[in-house]
């Protein structure tokens, strides 16, 4: 069995890895935080005894700590379990000299310009899209294509940083908040493209070596940015097997993955696409990691496939679980987020009512919140299962109802 050097910062207590690798004592060298192991003190004694904590996670000396680590132990294989780890974790792979994804391939699911770049290049529908490496770029495109205007980091992730803007105020406020934000406006950090009206989806599934091996779509309930500016719900459904949009969005998935330089061995993947009035699909971005939130519990209850987990056990060496893709989903399921509140949270006091509804709150009573601080910030989140995308809707809407009525912010 190889050993893997693992960047991770998941809880333990909510992401088992010692559940999901084989031998993780013996094969496992864990690069996490004191936060990610909090109350997990005997998992991590028994099963990562080969771990290094880092005080703070995403600074650079976490990477010269993971080489040295590597060096130490002796690594054949590097694997992530986080977006902000990919890029880390390839140029690590380079610098060891081990197999998996490249560093070019991992700049191409992280960097948004480069994506959006090489699919343009590949025919696959894109929003017009500049580099913003000073306030005259971003003026330049509002000039070109007009309002509204989506600005983003170009390796950001669950909307973090992103902003719509509308009118010249919306400029005006983006360029001032630039030392107050936590993406610097400096060159090389930022992007802009126009603003896409249509239907929202995400494919979700496994990919190697530039195909496909298992995918299905589904469409969102709203906007991730939106979310964050509007404090509301978010969620998603699973297309159903006749619905003429999943060939469409699956063939799409395809295109967009052959497009990006390939890794060599099996990765989960998300990716984010419209659909627009006349039924044109147009990419907004893809990520070489699980879908967040509940897309991996929802895509397990229909095809088997945990996508968060076999995308790291793959990384890790050890083979995908041989499920093979089936043309229609065991159950339609959806999942839907609560968001927090403003003030004290007061949890229902009776279990959630509404059938094929499985509900988790994630705030303690008491907990003092101020909205949605990011695109998957939930007091609550639940899982639900149906027989049609229909009724899995109808319970979404149901539950959400339940839940405003019997939660209070004081």
């Amino acid at each position: 069995m190889p050993t893997v050097l693992l960047f991770s910062r998941q809880p333990l207590t909510t992401r088992p890895l010692q559940e999901w690798l084989d031998d993780t004592e013996n094969s496992i060298v864990l690069v996490t935080t004191p936060k990610a192991v909090a109350d997990a003190q005997s998992v991590l004694d028994r099963h990562f005894p080969r771990h290094r904590l880092v005080a703070d996670y995403h600074s650079w000396a976490t990477e010269q700590a993971a080489e040295e680590a590597a060096r130490e132990h002796g690594v054949d294989l590097v694997a992530s379990t986080s977006e902000s780890d990919v890029l880390r974790a390839a140029r690590l792979r380079a610098r060891l000299g081990v197999p998996g994804q490249s560093t070019a391939s991992a700049t191409a699911y992280r960097d948004k310009l480069v994506m959006k770049r090489l699919a343009r290049e590949a025919g696959i529908g894109v929003p017009a899209f500049t580099a913003v490496e000073g306030p005259m770029d971003l003026l330049d495109f509002i000039d070109a294509e007009g309002f509204p205007v989506v600005v983003k980091p170009r390796t950001g992730a669950a909307a973090e940083g992103v902003a719509i803007l509308r009118e010249a105020a919306d400029v005006t406020a983006f360029l001032e908040r630039g030392r107050a934000s936590d993406v610097p406006h400096v060159p090389g950090q930022w992007m802009a493209e126009s603003f896409v009206h249509g239907e929202f989806f995400h494919v979700d599934g496994i990919m190697r070596d530039g195909q496909i091996v298992h995918c299905w779509p589904s469409e969102y309930t709203g906007g991730l940015a939106e979310r964050v500016f509007d404090h509301v719900h978010l969620g998603s459904v699973l297309l159903e097997a006749d619905d003429d949009r999943t060939d469409v969005l699956r063939g799409f998935a395809a295109d967009v993955v052959e497009a990006l330089p390939p890794a060599p061995a099996p990765l989960a993947f998300h990716l984010e696409v419209w659909l627009t009035a006349d039924g044109e699909p147009v990419l907004c971005e893809i990520a070489s990691r699980a879908g967040g939130a509940l897309i991996a519990e929802t895509y397990e209850r229909a095809f088997g496939v945990h996508l968060a987990k076999e995308g790291l056990r793959a990384q890790c060496g050890s083979a995908l679980v041989p499920v093979p893709q089936p043309q229609v989903p065991a159950a339609i399921a959806g999942w839907v987020l609560l968001p927090p509140g403003h003030g004290d949270f007061v949890p229902p006091a009776e279990p959630c009512p509404v059938p094929g509804v499985e509900l988790t709150v994630k705030l303690a009573a008491g907990t003092r919140r101020q909205g949605v601080e990011h695109a998957t910030d939930a007091a609550a989140e639940a899982l639900i299962v149906a027989g049609t995308a229909e009724e899995v809707r109808k319970r979404m809407g149901e539950v959400t109802r339940w839940w405003h009525n019997n939660v209070a912010w004081r």
